[in-house]
Order: structure tokens, then C-alpha cells, then sequence
């Protein structure tokens, strides 16, 4: 039987959707006041879920204070007060949307998780809009 455990993490980043391909006219038209030049920021709310298959000798499917840790140091030190576009290489060719931050968020965790583990995150980029992958 597959069980998932989650565990939740917070960030604060700024950042800015410019497509540097458009003209200064269609990135204001298609990303309105996340256009900003000057960015605007979130309060990122971030849930991880683990799948797997509880550990007969331990009786859990992943140990949450490791889960925690590898959270805190792969992803709110490296994305809290940051500015996205410009601290985190992961975006310098990449538009920040919340949908390719969740991306690379997982991508990180996953390179991080034994292959016998699924995984899923949900990014909150404000209480009522958020994004899945896994």
C-alpha cells in the first residue's frame, strides 16, 4: 500500500515575468503588473508529499525531520529573499512563472529522493493560486 507524508515550507522572493523576446508593449500586455520592472515579491507557501511504502523497521515512509532538512537546504535557503531572476541561475534563461518555479523546485528534490519515492509539490504563490507537479 502506497502512503504519502507531507511536510510544509514557506519562502519570501521577488520576482519579474518579462519574456526578453516581446517588446516592452506585449510583456505588459500578457504579464501585467508582474511585469514590474522593478519586481514585486510573495509569500510562497510550499508543500511537499512523499509517496511510498511504509518502512517495516521503522513504520514510516520517509523520515520528516530528514524531509525538513533537505527542504530548508535545497529550497528556502536557496529561494528565500532572493530575487529569482537575478540571485538563481536556474532562471536566468527561465521565466519565473509560479508553474516553472514549482518545476525546478521539484527537479531539485528529486534529484535528492531515493527512485522508489514518488513525489509531489504544490507551490501557493498566493492563498488562492497555486500549482502542481509530480
Amino acid at each position: 500500500m502506497q502512503i504519502s507524508v507531507t511536510r510544509r515550507a514557506h519562502f519570501n522572493a521577488a520576482h519579474r515575468l518579462h519574456n526578453p523576446g516581446w517588446s516592452d508593449e506585449k510583456n505588459r500586455e500578457v504579464f501585467g503588473l508582474c511585469n514590474n520592472p522593478h519586481y514585486h515579491g510573495h509569500n510562497y507557501e510550499l508543500e511537499v508529499r512523499v509517496t511510498g511504502d511504509i518502512d517495516p523497521e521503522t513504520g514510516m515512509v520517509v523520515d520528516l525531520v530528514w524531509l525538513a532538512q533537505l527542504i530548508r537546504e535545497q529550497v528556502e535557503d536557496r529561494f528565500d529573499h532572493k530575487n529569482l531572476n537575478i540571485e538563481l541561475p536556474e532562471f536566468q534563461n527561465l521565466i519565473p512563472s509560479a508553474e516553472n518555479i514549482a518545476v525546478v523546485i521539484w527537479q531539485i528534490l528529486r534529484g535528492h529522493l531515493p527512485e522508489r519515492f514518488g513525489l509531489h509539490v504544490r507551490l501557493y504563490e498566493t492563498p488562492r493560486n497555486f500549482v502542481d507537479v509530480g
